[in-house]
């Protein structure tokens, strides 16, 4: 069974969602990793016994990714993560990183659009959809591969707090989907194009 970190900054939802549906079904969750000591994500974590980890300030890299090495770790979820990821640790899980995005990426994304950010420009926007995006982690803010995404109609009467509820229903659904199948070896790539095999 494939072991993963999953990196979270807040309450943890994205990460209940992997808890109830990938952890220990696809996958093994070895660790969870915080950028703050106060995020509810590592009580959800501590009540079904997974190990957590809060990161110091400062440069934590080198010190994070031997505690990643020490644990087996195969793959990174970031479930509403909020730092960046150093170069180093990037190119140590190549391919191996995956990132949940409150949008349809390339819409709404990169340096500065992250949480309630994000559904506040599309309301301003005026756009008549939007949605989530698992995609893989590069060194471009959100500009790595798109795995998975889900649309979401925006209504007249939705406001940020409305979009973002209905943003959330899906990435609690396509991001358990989607590190499913890269635990079980479904994602396949064209170039730099990646794409789901079905379940069979």
């Amino acid at each position: 069974m494939k072991k993963i970190a999953v990196f979270i900054s807040g309450g943890g939802t994205d990460l209940q969602s992997l808890i109830d549906n990938v952890h220990e079904k696809s996958g093994e969750i070895r660790l969870v990793v915080s950028s703050r000591g106060d995020a509810y994500g590592l009580e959800r974590a501590k009540i079904r016994g997974i190990e957590t980890m809060v990161l110091p300030k400062g440069d934590y890299d080198s010190a994070l990714l031997e505690e990643l090495k020490k644990r087996e770790v195969e793959w990174i979820v970031l479930a509403g993560f909020l730092k960046i990821l150093s170069p180093e640790l990037i190119r140590h899980f190549s391919r191996h990183i995956v990132n949940i995005h409150p949008s349809l990426i390339p819409a709404f994304s990169g340096p500065g659009f992250y949480g309630m950010r994000v559904h506040e420009a599309v309301y301003r926007a005026g756009v008549k959809w939007t949605g989530a995006t698992v995609h893989f982690v590069s060194e471009v803010v959100d500009g790595g591969a798109i795995l998975l995404q889900e649309v979401v109609p925006v209504l007249e009467a939705d406001g940020p707090e409305e979009i973002a509820g209905k943003v959330l229903e899906v990435e609690h659904r396509i991001l358990p989907a989607a590190v499913r199948a890269c635990l079980e070896d479904r994602v396949f790539w064209q170039g730099e194009r990646a794409f789901i095999r079905e379940e069979v």
